[in-house]
């Protein structure tokens, strides 16, 4: 087919004058107009219409509209910008009118309307300032607002093609095929889409300096039907570039070149003949499918071009394959596909990964990150993750200044970019300022499939690659199996409902921190590479990416461990399929080249095949780190000076000394005039260094608290001699010392109803550590008794701690009481059911001062830091109201967008049992038997160490059996061994002592499912029930390719209406009497350490006592399992047959349900183990549960208001109340 040619040319011929362009209607316009040739169609539209004749009779197929310059923003320069949308309209039914006459003429041969639209006179990605590079005089939404407006006049005025024109800045091209997508998606007439670039020079790259093929990348994803090159070469000068194209591109390609190139006085003087010579070329070899003329074309030239490629098919090219490569582009392309190795993705222009470019850019040295990227592709990065997601910047402006700047150096602007950002607003404002084709980084279903679509629409129309986060509604997924779920989720919606390209999308399954100390991080490794085996075998064309610097997190500082270990990990990723990931290029090593025996401990810490490999990998980087030494074991330390040795004792843990060095310190009255000077002195700086080295990471929980242990020791000598100096100076003076050598007060409880307190002692210990005073409420303490020790005190910061699910609504209450009590007092939330979330959503909006979640010990000490550092306080707050309130959004978002199913549809899908196949065991006896002062020692064999040192802040994995191996450097391994050595020695002392009794029940009953509920007969006649336990059912909808059912703990008894007669078990235990009593021993002797142990160790054996019971139901007192044998690792593991899931527990969430067990079993008398009105179980090393035959452990999740009120008919209480208690699993807002 054949378009016409230049409109210019043949204007000038008609030699109009300015009384001509200005017509009747604009003759008292104020400014010249002349030159501007679109307005003519108001005022010459015979002549236009003519000129559109006299290229479709020369053989042209289609004509170009007169609105080359059309736009609000070129017409601005004559005045003209209100103009605009009815001059477009007007010009395509001047065009429209020329095009039908001929088609009429030649029906066979129809004829069509180019609506053009030109570049304007203004570029996106070029700064029209010398001076300054980051300067644009137009912005991509300006280009938007203005190609709307022309696009619609074009089709409203009857446009059969869009055309986008002569193309020297990319970006321009990008903002007109954005607003025509825009209008085609709110109704307007669709029509195909051509494109048409220009080669500048012989350079082949366009005035914005993109090479063709980068060009072509740019503007595929809005599917031009041709797609090509027009104006600034001849023919000859442009073949090279037009092949480049179509080489580049699976469609249609256009070109209408110059009538060669011009001459000395701007005109061009190829001849029709002459031209038609070169260009006939084009069609022979098959170049083209749509042949024309721009600049000195006339309709002569058409006629020869016409005349001589007639004898020619268009151009053949085959169909873009569905799955492909993934084509991205700066100003040069970047092809990812099998055969392009691993692409690097630098990692430097992030300020969260970078700290030098953070200050860079906080203190507007852009030219200085320009270096920084500059370096990042100088040392092999392929694509630049752009990143300013920081809470003291504007994130919009700053992406924005930058990508103008780096968009002036072709050097960095040569490679693709990453949008890296976790506000969509950032990076829109990043797609807004490349040409290229960028990655955006990220979008996730965390917010639902509403926001994920509209998100990734968005994307698709800036023509971006995405990346796509295993986020969904619930949160993160760790497991290969869950981050595929989440993967092939994402995946079917973009390709399937936004139509986005499948070689477009780029999974980041989520790379997570392996070694950490977690045993159940140690498989992430493993976990990310079998993702990425499903999902490359299930999802056509999608890649996979991550940020590698996460694996090794846990060793941050360890360079040499650091590097091993990404190399190693992208050795094995890259062989399965990993394509690119966010890496810092200089910061890799050859993997050869890695040492033997390091190599060995990378590849067993990511294959987790070595429980002790943390500690091992701890131990190579120390032993190879510069003036690695080991520390003289003498006690050359007693030689050095007091001070010293005090503060050597602190941070060792030294208590043997330190009265004595204390007394010698205080009895210095030169230096220490007073007791006090001795606390300020060099004790406060001996624990200044041990928070230091705890916050650095260089010294562990054990260590710490045996520093306390030290300090209060040390402190308790002073107290006296300090009480005689105070009596001394109100007797002489009227005086009061007060003590004001601490940093702060924070006051620290176990909320009511709840027992348990090791976490809290160790932030009291913590904090001590850092100098702050603590007061410590203890456990099971009542709102009013914080409120009003808060104002007598004066505290500075209030702590609630709080394990069981019914303290998270005792903090709401004291959150509640505290502001109407008008405290001004910072909230800290902690403890094993705590969340972010919950503080976020439930705790901060009840109370006006801050109320914030603190993770673990460690992060207590930043947090009342910062909140009494009047310098950052403010901005800390707000950092925190911020984050909150994303948080809160993000959860009503879920609870919008998640699906459930009714609970009559639920039930529909329930597990059903063939229960004539199931082998029904009678147990041995029926009622209750109690055990009482059973021989500690016959539990040891039982004890799951794991949650030990996880106590203790050492969190590698320990062996059920023997001696741990977890850490193999001096400090870290020393110390382990040591805590665990005292753990045996504290455990003999206590059994031989008998410091702890150890007491038990276990029960069995006639059973029976109705329902979702399981019946308890009072004998085997089954007549009379005597308890019914409840069940909640799971309601949260499963994906549809999913055969799992929708779980209740009564799917596992035989129905009552089976006639199978069907038994359950219930036990509870506990060795936690004379705990309290021991440790209040230890809290006398200021020992917090072995009260800490103490009560670590009593619910190690109480766990330990309910997985020996639970054994001995299964052999011997039920005996539905006489044969099982296995050793504990496998008990721990769950292979046993049954389950024995405890109430509060996710596979039955609710608390109340203790109380029919304590009923049922007249557990507190027979045991001494009593509820608190929480439900929690006292002493608090306890355990319960009920015990099942057969089943599966599961978690009910979120439920639905039909379930609630349908469980608080059965179970006859107030709904209200049963939301209460069920609260954190509310599917809905209940408030």
């Amino acid at each position: 087919m054949y378009i016409d040619g230049a409109m210019g040319t043949m204007i000038q011929r008609l030699r109009l004058s300015e009384e001509d362009f200005r017509g009747e209607e604009f003759k008292d316009h104020p400014r010249e107009l002349k030159g501007n040739n679109d307005m003519l169609v108001f005022t010459q539209p015979d002549a236009i219409e003519l000129i559109h004749w006299q290229y479709l009779d020369a053989g042209a197929d289609m004509v170009e509209t007169n609105t080359f310059s059309s736009t609000s923003i070129a017409q601005l320069d004559y005045g003209l910008e209100k103009q605009a949308y009815r001059m477009n309209k007007v010009a395509a039914e001047v065009a429209r009118r020329a095009c039908d006459k001929v088609t009429a003429q030649t029906p066979d041969r129809p004829r069509f309307v180019c609506g053009a639209l030109g570049p304007t006179n203004r570029t996106c990605s070029i700064s029209p300032s010398v001076e300054n590079p980051s300067f644009r005089n137009v912005t991509f939404d300006e280009l938007v607002e203005a190609y709307i407006e022309q696009t619609k006049g074009l089709l409203d005025g009857g446009a059969d093609i869009l055309l986008v024109e002569t193309i020297f800045d990319t970006l321009n091209a990008k903002a007109a095929l954005y607003a025509i997508d825009l209008c085609f998606s709110e109704g307007c007439r669709q029509t195909p889409v051509f494109v048409s670039g220009t080669i500048v020079d012989m350079s082949g790259r366009t005035l914005s300096g993109q090479t063709g093929e980068a060009f072509v990348i740019s503007m595929k994803h809005a599917q031009p039907f041709a797609i090509g090159l027009n104006c600034a070469l001849g023919a000859d000068q442009m073949r090279p570039f037009i092949y480049n194209i179509g080489q580049a591109s699976k469609t249609h390609v256009i070109c209408y070149p110059n009538a060669g190139l011009p001459n000395a006085f701007g005109e061009y003087d190829e001849s029709p003949e002459a031209m038609a010579k070169q260009v006939v070329v084009f069609a022979k070899e098959g170049l083209v499918s749509i042949i024309g003329g721009c600049c000195g074309t006339t309709p002569d030239h058409i006629r020869a071009i016409a005349e001589a490629c007639k004898a020619y098919p268009p151009r053949k090219f085959e169909k873009e394959p569905v799955i492909s490569s993934m084509f991205l582009s700066g100003l040069e392309p970047l092809k990812v596909d099998k055969s392009s190795n691993f692409i690097n993705i630098g990692e430097r222009c992030n300020v969260a990964g970078s700290r030098k470019f953070a200050r860079h850019v906080l203190k507007g040295e852009y030219d200085d990150c320009l270096a920084i990227a500059r370096s990042q592709v100088e040392s092999g990065a392929q694509v630049v993750d752009v990143n300013f997601d920081e809470g003291m910047l504007d994130g919009v402006a700053a992406m924005t200044r930058f990508l103008n700047l780096l968009s002036s150096d072709p050097d960095v602007s040569k490679v693709p970019l990453m949008i890296d950002s976790s506000n969509f607003a950032v990076i829109e404002a990043g797609l807004k300022c490349a040409q290229g084709k960028c990655i955006v980084n990220s979008i996730s279903l965390k917010a639902g499939e509403e926001e994920f679509i509209r998100q990734a629409t968005i994307v698709r129309r800036f023509g971006a690659a995405v990346v796509v986060m295993a986020f969904d509604e619930v949160g993160q997924a760790d497991t290969a199996n869950r981050k595929f779920e989440i993967c092939s989720r994402s995946y079917h919606i973009l390709v399937d409902q936004v139509g986005f390209n499948p070689n477009d999308i780029i999974f980041d399954p989520n790379i997570l921190t392996i070694c950490t100390g977690m045993e159940e991080h140690n498989n992430y490794g493993v976990e990310f590479i079998d993702s990425i085996k499903l999902i490359k075998a299930n999802l056509p064309g999608a890649k996979i990416s991550g940020g590698v610097s996460n694996l090794s997190f846990s060793f941050r500082g360890m360079d040499i461990i650091r590097e091993a270990m990404h190399s190693v990990f992208l050795y094995h990723a890259i062989k399965v399929g990993m394509d690119m990931g966010i890496v810092n290029a200089g910061f890799l090593t050859v993997y050869d080249e890695i040492p033997k025996d390091l190599l060995q401990l990378c590849e067993d810490a990511l294959w987790n095949r070595d429980p002790e490999v943390t500690d091992k990998l701890l131990a190579y980087a120390q032993a190879n780190a510069k003036g690695a030494k080991k520390e003289a074991d003498t006690e050359e330390w007693r030689t050095r000076p007091v001070a010293e040795r005090l503060s050597y004792a602190l941070v060792k843990g030294i208590v043997k000394y330190i009265v004595e060095d204390t007394e010698e310190a205080r009895q210095d009255a030169v230096k220490y005039p007073r007791p006090l000077n001795v606390i300020e002195g060099p004790l406060m700086t001996g624990m200044s260094t041990v928070g230091d080295l705890f916050g650095a990471g260089k010294m562990f929980l054990p260590q710490v608290i045996k520093s306390a242990r030290v300090m209060k020791t040390a402190v308790a000598h002073l107290i006296p001699f300090m009480e005689i100096e105070r009596l001394k100076n109100i007797a002489e003076k009227g005086l009061a010392d007060d003590d004001n050598w601490y940093s702060g007060t924070v006051l620290i409880a176990t909320v009511k109803g709840d027992v348990h307190d090791i976490g809290k002692n160790i932030v009291a210990v913590v904090l001590g550590c850092n100098n702050y005073r603590v007061i410590d409420l203890g456990v099971m303490t009542p709102c009013e008794k914080i409120i009003q020790t808060a104002i007598k005190e004066k505290v500075d910061v209030i702590g609630l701690s709080g394990l069981i699910t019914p303290s998270l609504d005792e903090m709401i209450h004291v959150a509640k009481e505290a502001e109407r009590a008008g405290l001004k007092i910072p909230i800290m939330i902690g403890g094993a059911t705590t969340s972010k979330t919950h503080t976020a959503v439930k705790v901060a909006p009840r109370y006006t001062q801050p109320a914030i979640h603190c993770l673990d010990a460690s992060k207590s000490v930043v947090v009342v830091t910062n909140l009494l550092d009047e310098k950052v306080r403010e901005d800390f707050i707000q950092d925190i109201r911020d984050e909150y309130e994303e948080i809160r959004e993000d959860h009503y978002d879920g609870l919008k967008d998640r699906r459930y199913l009714s609970l009559a549809a639920a039930r529909e899908q329930k597990v059903v049992l063939d229960w004539k196949q199931e082998k029904i065991v009678k147990p041995s006896f029926m009622g209750t038997k109690v055990f009482k002062d059973i021989d500690l020692n016959t539990l040891l064999g039982h004890i799951d160490w794991n949650p030990f040192f996880q106590v203790w802040q050492l969190r590698g994995k320990y062996p059920n059996r023997g001696y741990p191996k977890i850490f193999n450097d001096e400090t870290v391994g020393a110390e382990a061994k040591k805590v665990h050595d005292e753990a045996l020695a504290t455990l003999k002392t206590m059994i031989e002592k008998k410091q702890l009794t150890a007491t038990g029940i276990v029960g069995f009953y006639p059973a029976n499912s109705v329902g979702d509920d399981i019946e308890i007969y009072e004998d085997e006649t089954r007549s009379k029930v005597v308890a019914k336990f409840y069940g909640l059912r799971q309601q949260a909808e499963k994906e549809k390719e999913s055969t799992e059912k929708y779980m209740c703990l009564s799917d596992f008894v035989a129905p009552k209406e089976s006639g199978i007669a069907d038994y359950l078990s219930m036990f509870a235990v506990s060795t936690g009497f004379g705990c309290d009593e021991l440790c209040e021993e230890f809290k006398a002797n200021h020992d917090d350490y072995g009260s800490i142990m103490a009560k670590s160790l009593a619910d190690r054996l109480a766990e330990a006592f309910a997985e020996k019971l639970h054994e001995d139901i299964r052999r011997e007192h039920w005996g539905y399992a006489p044969d099982e044998a296995m050793d504990v690792a496998d008990m721990l593991s769950i292979k046993y047959q049954g389950i024995r899931p405890a109430p509060g527990y996710p596979s039955q969430p609710d608390h109340t349900e203790k109380k029919t067990m304590w009923e049922l079993g007249d557990i507190e008398a027979q045991t001494g183990i009593l509820l608190t009105e929480s439900l929690a179980m006292e002493p608090g090393a306890s355990v319960s549960a009920i015990v099942f035959g057969r089943g599966q452990y599961f978690a009910v999740g979120k439920i639905q208001e039909d379930q609630v009120s349908d469980y608080a008919t059965r179970k006859q209480m107030e709904k209200r109340e049963v939301e209460t208690w069920l609260g954190p699993i509310l599917a809905y807002d209940n408030e």
